[in-house]
């Protein structure tokens, strides 16, 4: 069965300024793909310069893990209160001091600065990977088909531009503190011009939601509606979905070049070509997936991505030589590659919950981060790398098996009827524009209230689904929104 998506309204383009967020929010997502690669590409230089040994710099990087998942577990109810534009740029602004703290540690020999650092650094991310997932959702509900996973496409071109940067400035000997500098200084000019124009305005409900002299009862709605996403039982499925994804890229990330080596006596070299492979093929399925997602629907795609995934990892880890482990591979990233970006999305329809439940499905992230090195590492040691990854495949299994909670459950901007004009873009009784129609709780019925009372006005909180008038009804410019594009 298709699935419900917006519709693609014959001969409909996008506003321009949606086009242009969409640019400038496709160069963020490839900027942040090029920090994280940048630092991590000079790991052996970081772990040379203080002297330590593997067990204490992997130490050092579960401590930004554990950051990481602290930041993200409060970074919804940020974004609920402040807004996305100004999480971004705070966000922005802690990765560019706490990059600097990165080369600085090396270049003074002290470890806890670097700790200081890799904190600061991880915490950035996790700040600002809940705004980027919030507003390529609200991107992709104004273009009307699917967009999302090029975002994240974008993330993996950026990681590759950013390990070749990073090898290079290894190569000609460039110093740590010289290296990360210069990133943490483009990077903060490019956040604060970019940032502006890839947040769009949000609709009506959500802005009166984030309004300054909100006061205690409103940022009380805020808050249960942040938290609520915690006793959501889909919300919790897609993060359990997101969060085997994730060990699936992050296992290939930190232990695919490594089986190479030792399991095929391969030089470090090939194993880097075939991470490339699992990093190409994981783009490729990013950049070609949306037009399957579109035709498909979520639902099948997601299943059909467990399978392939689970097909090419086992292959990788059974392959008897080293051209059919890079068939695997190949298999493993196409698998891969669709299943985060279709779990962001899936918690995001309601724009009004959309970033709490985006922080409870990066939180489910931020657990495998953590879990998964060690557990893997342990497991090496036992049965070598590439039976060690194996393991993974159980989550392959959760993944399929829950590939129906990512279906689309038709919900919009929850209990919020708002009579206003219509978008410049949408003439009444346009049937593109009509938006399902959610019948609220009493409970959000107060909440909304809370949220849009006096910012909003009027605010008609219905009594009975008949006062929900249809859009299109009413004869000239004004009618019903639901909140959203």
């Amino acid at each position: 069965m298709p699935a419900i998506r917006p519709a693609r309204a014959a001969g409909f383009v996008p506003a321009p300024e949606v086009l242009r967020a969409r640019r400038l929010l496709l160069g963020l997502y490839g900027l942040l793909g090029v920090t994280v690669a940048s630092w991590l590409s000079r790991l052996p230089s970081v772990r040379d310069a203080l002297d330590l040994s593997t067990g204490a710099l992997g130490t050092v990087l579960l401590v930004g893990a554990v950051g990481s998942l602290l930041t993200v577990l409060v970074a919804g109810q940020l974004v609920e209160r402040f807004g996305s534009r100004r999480v971004l740029l705070a966000a922005a602004v802690l990765f560019s001091a706490a990059n600097v703290l990165l080369g600085l540690g090396p270049t003074l020999g002290s470890v806890g600065v670097l700790v200081l650092g890799v904190a600061g650094m991880s915490a950035s991310f996790a700040l600002g990977n809940v705004p980027m997932n919030v507003e390529t959702a609200v991107i992709e509900r104004r273009m009307r088909r699917t967009v999302v996973p090029q975002f994240h496409a974008a993330f993996s071109i950026g990681s590759v531009a950013g390990s070749g940067l990073g090898a290079l400035a290894a190569w000609a000997d460039v110093p740590l503190l010289v290296h990360f500098t210069a990133i943490s200084l483009l990077t903060l000019v490019w956040r604060f011009r970019a940032v502006p124009g890839a947040v769009l305005p949000v609709d009506v409900p959500v802005a009166a939601a984030r309004t300054d002299d909100a006061g205690p009862r409103r940022r009380g709605a805020r808050m249960r509606t942040s938290l609520g996403a915690w006793r959501e039982r889909r919300t919790l499925l897609v993060g359990v979905v997101v969060m085997t994804a994730a060990l699936s890229e992050g296992s290939a990330n930190s232990w695919l070049a490594i089986g190479v080596v030792d399991g095929f006596a391969q030089t470090e070299a090939v194993a880097a070509v075939c991470f490339g492979v699992f990093v190409a093929s994981m783009t490729a399925s990013r950049v070609l997936g949306t037009r399957l997602i579109d035709r498909f629907g979520p639902v099948p795609v997601l299943g059909t991505s467990g399978v392939v995934s689970l097909v090419g990892l086992l292959l990788f880890g059974l392959a008897p030589s080293l051209p059919l482990a890079v068939l695997g591979v190949v298999g493993w990233g196409l698998g891969a590659g669709l299943a985060v970006p279709i779990g962001m999305v899936a918690v995001s329809e309601d724009p009004l919950r959309a970033a709490g439940r985006v922080a409870v499905v990066s939180a489910f992230a931020s657990v495998s981060s953590i879990a998964a090195p060690p557990l893997l590492g342990l497991a090496a040691e036992a049965m070598g790398v590439r039976h060690a990854l194996l393991l993974i495949g159980v989550g392959m299994v959760v993944m399929t098996l829950l590939a129906g909670q990512v279906r689309p459950t038709g919900e919009r901007a929850s209990a919020v009827a708002v009579v206003g004009p219509a978008p410049d873009d949408a003439p009444a009784g346009d049937g593109a524009h009509t938006p399902a129609v959610v019948v609220p709780s009493a409970d959000e019925l107060l909440d909304v209230a809370e949220l849009t009372a006096p910012a909003v006005a009027p605010v008609a909180v219905p009594e009975t689904v008949g006062d929900l008038a249809p859009v299109g009804a009413e004869s000239g410019r004004s009618r019903v929104t639901s909140g959203v594009a």
